[in-house]
């Protein structure tokens, strides 16, 4: 495998919508199926989420894959303006280890208008939140629009927060025009094992 000769997932969303909860779910899954995993988790000035990530996976990736990107401004700068630090540790893994198959980055909490450089994720992944209101998809966000997968997740709290989930399909059905969607509750693992069957039908065909 050459120089950055891997493929790269892109997994974005406001804070809290549960992109490191996905994350945590996903890289398990991958490693099981046989596939070599590395990690990079975008802040603005802290280690916190890679940290989380790194106790996360203990056993099952390599502490030298597991790495956090301080972009030192908004979230989405690091992963769409000027992407070369999250390149550099792609970089990085694909020098210590050759055989690696997938790079999953994370973004820190952005808006709905958080998108990926396409030198940066060969398939994007964008997490939004029943919590964050039944109305989220209607506003059309480029990342609820562009987004080569748009996860919804946190469905186990719509009853919590007078969330429809029928309107919120109806919704998001519309807006993304026949582009897929997967309904998550990654507190229990509803719905992940369709977003990396989605992941693997693309990435690994």
């Amino acid at each position: 495998m050459g120089y950055r000769d891997v493929a790269k997932i892109g997994i974005g969303g406001p804070v809290g919508s549960g992109k490191t909860a996905l994350v945590k779910h996903l890289v398990p899954d991958l490693v099981d199926l046989g596939y070599e995993v590395g990690v990079i988790a975008n802040d603005i000035m802290t280690q916190e989420d890679a940290d989380v990530l790194r106790r996360a996976f203990a056993e099952t990736v390599p502490e030298d894959l597991v790495r956090g990107v301080e972009t030192g401004a908004c979230p989405h700068t690091g992963i769409r303006e000027d992407p070369s630090m999250n390149l550099a540790a792609i970089d990085e893994f694909t020098e210590w280890n050759p055989d690696l198959d997938v790079v999953i980055v994370e973004s820190g909490g952005d808006n709905l208008a958080a998108t990926f450089n396409p030198e940066l994720a060969d398939y994007f992944v964008f997490v939004i939140s029943v919590a964050e209101g039944e109305d989220i998809p209607r506003k059309r966000g480029p990342g609820v629009t562009q987004a080569d997968l748009l996860v919804v997740n946190k469905t186990d709290l719509a009853p919590y927060v007078d969330a429809d989930l029928e309107v919120i399909d109806r919704d998001t059905r519309e807006v993304r025009g026949g582009d897929p969607y997967v309904f998550t509750d990654c507190k229990s693992g509803q719905g992940i094992p369709t977003v990396r069957e989605h992941i693997e039908r693309v990435l690994f065909a």
